[in-house]
């Protein structure tokens, strides 16, 4: 999902810091808010685990480049329903970073419009999943419509803040737009496969509840709120 360098140049930078800088403060307060609830050892692991994964999904699972961008298989809502939203956030911001850094350096430079295409939609499936998914029920417990309504939430986030930050660095030109819309129909692909995964990994961790005791998973993998 990595904005084409040179789409979004020069003075337009400057937007990008303030959109990263809120949504890094948001997951600032959520770590905090995780770290007074689960301990700093919990957080760590868990930050570190999903750094991890999410390097992973940059540098080893297929990615091609579409359109104004590339398309990744970045599974926002399985990192969500493992681990929580504050572990997720910081796993992708930290993975992203540590891909750019090692990777590809002239990624860089668009670090904030990247980390904000990936964190921003993180949160509105945080928004969602709380008004989807009953209080009283586990995310091992989730159904396939409720996976995929958040599959689709993070999914089309990302692809809506590519196509804005594309227009807004290149204009509405005809060959800006169908590089847009050539990506934003390769990306959403993505849809069909994650729900998938999501309730396979969530059926794989119902025999594996002893992970509730390690810190290693969100309590609400297998909790109620």
């Amino acid at each position: 999902m990595h904005i084409e360098p040179g789409i979004v140049d020069g003075a337009k930078v400057a937007l990008s810091y303030a959109t990263a800088a809120g949504a890094a403060g948001y997951t600032l307060k959520l770590g905090l808010d995780t770290l007074r609830a689960k301990g700093v050892v919990s957080l760590t692991l868990r930050s570190l685990i999903t750094t991890v994964m999410v390097f992973c999904f940059f540098q080893v699972l297929p990615h091609y480049p579409v359109g104004v961008s590339e398309v990744h298989f970045i599974l926002g809502s399985t990192l969500f329903l493992l681990f929580g939203a504050a572990p997720a956030a910081i796993g992708l911001a930290a993975g992203l970073l540590l891909q750019g850094v090692f990777f590809a350096p002239l990624d860089l430079p668009q670090y904030g419009i990247n980390l904000t295409t990936l964190l921003v939609p993180l949160f509105a499936l945080q928004a969602l999943a709380a008004k989807i998914i009953a209080p009283n029920t586990a995310y091992v417990d989730l159904g396939y419509k409720q996976a995929l309504a958040l599959s689709t939430a993070y999914q089309g986030g990302v692809v809506a803040w590519v196509a804005f930050w594309a227009v807004y660095g290149a204009g509405f030109g005809m060959e800006n737009i169908a590089s847009v819309l050539s990506f934003g129909g390769a990306y959403m692909l993505v849809v069909l496969i994650e729900p998938l995964v999501d309730l396979a990994v969530l059926a794989a961790a119902k025999s594996l509840r002893d992970l509730e005791k390690t810190g290693l998973v969100t309590p609400r993998l297998f909790k109620s709120a």
